[in-house]
């Protein structure tokens, strides 16, 4: 069927797709999945209570390909893709797990390279994906995936694998006590990849691009940007719970990732002054912390100083 060195009545791949009003995206998505050169995989798609037309562009490719599974998140389990993909993983069948989003678009290879990638006894493969502007048609940046630190580099975003990237054995995952953390919307899968490399699996890398992340006016991504309050508050609960994770484990300097949350707020704090945000002061009481906790004063001044005038003056945009 292909060059894949895979038995396809062995080695199947569980690909799981949480999503939510993705009518207008998805089917883009499950074509890259069809079109791929390693035909023995699965495709579980868990709806999050979509209100749009998906079920009825899922439910064709269900009809047309066994492959395909669809399901609603059961009612009981909180609301959010984590908790999709926790669901997902427990429905799965293959050796490999790989997590896909729905708006995400594979290249041909993808499936057949990572797991020959695998194939060296991995316990992940992570290849690289390109920006792509949905809406302009624009190419962007390529993420970095690789650091002699990966650790530190990972905290404060020097290295991004992103969800769909990587392909992860069952074996390893299996012994995790935890997989996507159902409270966090934000940086989801920047704490999860974190607390899998905790724990020091095998990586394999592949220096080249695979897949293709859209970017959309409804990318959770794009969420930040519009400083959407309740995503700018789940990237700092994750930020701040692996600051407690390294400080309790002492994987790294401390300090590094407390200058990187400080550097967040002090930019978002001043996004949302430009801007009038009605939770300027939500910024600013978490840019003041984190200023406190590195006792920088002279920045606690800065901050203070710049707030006061801007308020009043409407102007010293670099003072904050």
């Amino acid at each position: 069927m292909n060059n894949s060195k895979f038995d396809p009545n062995n080695e199947l791949v569980s690909i799981i797709i949480p999503t939510y009003n993705r009518a207008d995206l998805i089917g883009d998505t499950l074509d890259s999945i069809v079109d791929q050169t390693y035909s023995n995989w699965e495709c579980i798609i868990i709806d999050d209570h979509s209100n749009d037309d998906s079920f009825s562009v899922i439910s064709k490719y269900v009809e047309l390909d066994s492959r395909f599974s669809y399901y609603s998140r059961p009612i009981e389990r909180p609301k959010g893709a984590n908790s999709c993909r926790n669901y997902g993983y427990k429905l799965s069948q293959g050796i490999y797990i790989n997590w896909f989003d729905s708006d995400d678009l594979m290249c041909p290879t993808f499936l057949e390279k990572q797991l020959n990638s695998l194939s060296l006894g991995a316990d992940v493969s992570v290849c690289k994906l390109e920006y792509f502007d949905a809406e302009s048609g624009c190419w962007g940046k390529i993420n970095n995936i690789y650091s002699e630190n990966l650790i530190q580099d990972y905290l404060i975003g020097k290295v991004q694998f992103y969800v769909s990237p990587p392909m992860w054995t069952k074996k390893f995952l299996a012994n995790q006590i935890e997989l996507f953390d159902e409270t966090i919307r934000n940086l989801d899968d920047w704490d999860f990849n974190l607390r899998m490399i905790y724990q020091k699996p095998k990586i394999t890398y592949l220096d080249e691009v695979l897949i293709k992340y859209r970017v959309h006016s409804r990318s959770l991504s794009q969420q930040i940007k519009k400083l959407d309050i309740d995503e700018v508050k789940s990237e700092f609960r994750a930020r701040h719970k692996h600051s407690q994770i390294i400080k309790n484990n002492n994987l790294i300097d401390l300090s590094i990732v407390q200058v990187y949350i400080k550097d967040r707020y002090k930019y978002l704090f001043r996004e949302a002054m430009v801007r009038r945000d009605e939770h300027n002061f939500y910024y600013l009481k978490g840019l003041l912390f984190s200023q406190l906790y590195l006792f920088d004063f002279l920045g606690v001044f800065k901050t203070l100083f710049g707030f006061l005038v801007f308020r009043i003056f409407n102007k010293g945009y670099k003072l904050l």
